[in-house]
Formats: structure tokens, C-alpha cells, sequence
């Protein structure tokens, strides 16, 4: 069997919701999972159920429980508008150590963008960004790929031990994304540290902060604006990575994440930058991260990451 497959354990069943009605159908009933499915997919679903990065970087834990949560609220959304083939490839098998984790979740990823998916990724950590980082690089090379973190932190923490608040640090020093093609968007600077910050001034990252995105009438004009800018005539050749920690949504409408804060994204300005992300031609994986449903009031923050992978889906060219 494939590496998806020898790396990964099947779904949970018992997510695939379906009302049992013809008139009435959701997404349990239409989205595939056997092996057997996977070569007709368009777009991939994979989680990595763990939160030891969260712990290390000393966030509340339970973000292990989020893909499961996430994945519940999802297939109980109804199939309007849904006309690409999704495939839920299940979940990376969680090692020993949170590097053995990264490295499992490197090769599927790998594999998956190998095979011309879409892929959709549910955290665990933010420190996934690392490994779904360093398999955008190796599919596509350094110089062919953007990274988009939003994010209300800047995640370039510098430690003798990666963790949730490393991911981009690991990607920039390790040289697997150029700084130029690194977007920061949502960071709020009471929470950047100036020494983090001025790192990434230094090395030339393009910097949109929650006080811009705000500043415009609709959220994703000043990223949109800045790659259209900075890559008129190539960005068509470049593929684009989207890293949305929940973080960046204000508690009032994500009360369930690994770090909430009251300020932050709007739902419906959320909304509009994974419709964003879904909009480019060459979004080759978007990921969801830090959702933490030991403190989600209602499902609310899995509910709110279930609505943005149904328009993600809708809107994908």
C-alpha cells in the first residue's frame, strides 16, 4: 500500500453524519474514505491528532482532540455548491516524539501534493506549519512556494526545542522559505515580541498586522494587494501555502483555541481569507491549527473551522 496510506489510520466513522434523507443530503454521505477513492480525489483531508507542541511552548493542551471535533461539525454540513470529490485520508500516526510526528506528516503530505491534490489540513499544533512546510519546499522547491501565517503571533520563537511557537523559525533558518515569500497576517503586537519582530524586519518578511487587515473595508485586500504587487507576472507559478492558527480569532467567535485572546479576526473576516485562499489557482494546502475543543463553548471554534473548509471547497478553481 501507498505511503498515505501505511502512515495514516482511517477516519473515525462515527463523524460521517447523515439525516437519512434524500431531500436532504450531507457531507458524511458524499465524501469518500476508502483506499479505493483516493485516485479521483480532488481535494485531500488529514489531520494530526497531537498537542505536544502546544505543551512544550506551555499553551493549555487538547488541541489532540481538535481533528475529531472539526471533522464532526463538517460532515454535518450540506453538500450546496460542494462540486469538487473530497477524500478523508484519516489521520497521521502519532510517534514517540513530536520530530518523528513532523517527519510521518512530511511524507504524507509529500505524497499527497505529489499525486496533484488539494490538501486540507486539521491540527494539532501550530508546529504542523513546519512539516507541511518543509513538504511544500521538497515538492516544489524553495523558490516556487509562498507561505501565508495567519496567525495572532508571529511563530518564529527561537528555542533548543521546536514547539508550537517555532514552525516558521525552523522554515526560515533552515532555509526551506525565502523570507521574501513569507507572509505574517493578523499578528497582534501586543503579543509579538520586538526582538521576534525585528528578526523578521531584518530579513526582508512581508509584515501585515491586525491593525492593517482592519483598515481595509474587506480583510484580504491588503494581502491581496501585496502579492498581486510583489509578484505581478509570476505568482501564477507559485504555489501558496495557508497557515490559519485560531488564534487569530477573537475568543468572542473562537472561544476553543490553544491561546485566546479578545482582540484578534472577526468570524466573517476569517471567512474571507480562506475564501481568499481558495480563490488562488495554485492553493496547494491550507491548513487549520491550536482549535481546542476542551474549551469550545457550543463547538463554536469547530463549528467556525467546519463553515471555512465547506467554503474553502466551494471555492476552490
Amino acid at each position: 500500500m501507498s505511503i498515505q496510506f501505511d502512515l495514516t489510520v482511517r477516519p473515525d466513522e462515527s463523524v460521517f453524519f447523515s439525516r437519512n434523507d434524500v431531500n436532504d443530503p450531507r457531507l458524511g454521505e458524499i465524501v469518500r474514505r476508502t483506499p479505493d477513492h483516493y485516485e479521483n480525489a480532488d481535494i485531500v483531508i488529514l489531520g494530526c491528532p497531537q498537542d505536544e507542541g502546544v505543551r512544550r511552548n506551555g499553551g493549555r493542551v487538547g488541541a489532540a482532540e481538535a481533528p475529531l471535533a472539526i471533522r464532526g461539525q463538517f460532515y454535518k454540513l450540506t453538500t450546496m455548491n460542494i462540486r469538487k470529490r473530497i477524500f478523508d485520508l484519516g489521520d497521521v500516526k502519532i510517534a514517540n516524539t513530536l520530530e518523528a510526528t513532523h517527519d510521518t506528516m512530511t511524507e504524507v503530505v509529500k505524497a499527497v501534493l505529489r499525486d496533484g491534490k488539494r490538501l486540507i489540513v486539521l491540527g494539532g499544533g501550530n508546529d504542523i506549519s513546519y512539516a507541511d512546510g518543509r513538504a511544500m519546499s521538497e515538492v516544489f522547491g524553495r523558490d516556487w512556494w509562498i507561505g501565508v501565517n495567519i496567525d495572532a503571533h508571529l511563530d518564529v520563537r527561537l528555542s533548543e526545542e521546536r514547539n508550537s511557537g517555532t514552525p516558521y523559525r525552523q522554515l526560515l533558518d533552515e532555509e526551506l522559505l525565502l523570507p521574501r515569500y513569507f507572509y505574517e497576517v493578523g499578528y497582534q503586537t501586543h503579543l509579538a515580541s520586538p526582538i521576534y519582530y525585528e528578526y523578521i524586519r531584518n530579513l526582508g518578511v512581508n509584515r501585515i498586522s491586525l491593525e492593517l487587515v482592519r483598515s481595509r473595508a474587506e480583510a484580504d485586500i491588503e494581502l491581496k494587494e501585496s502579492v498581486r504587487n510583489k509578484f505581478i507576472g509570476h505568482s501564477a507559478s507559485l504555489n501558496t501555502f495557508f497557515g490559519f492558527d485560531m488564534d487569530a480569532v477573537r475568543s468572542a467567535d473562537a472561544p476553543g483555541t490553544s491561546a485566546p485572546s479578545p482582540l484578534g479576526l472577526r468570524a466573517g473576516e476569517f471567512i474571507q481569507l480562506v475564501k481568499y485562499a481558495a480563490s488562488l489557482a495554485n492553493t496547494k494546502l491550507i491548513e487549520f491549527s491550536e482549535v481546542n475543543p476542551k474549551y469550545d463553548d457550543d463547538n463554536r471554534t469547530a463549528k467556525l473551522v467546519a463553515i471555512a473548509m465547506h467554503r474553502f471547497c466551494t471555492g476552490v478553481v
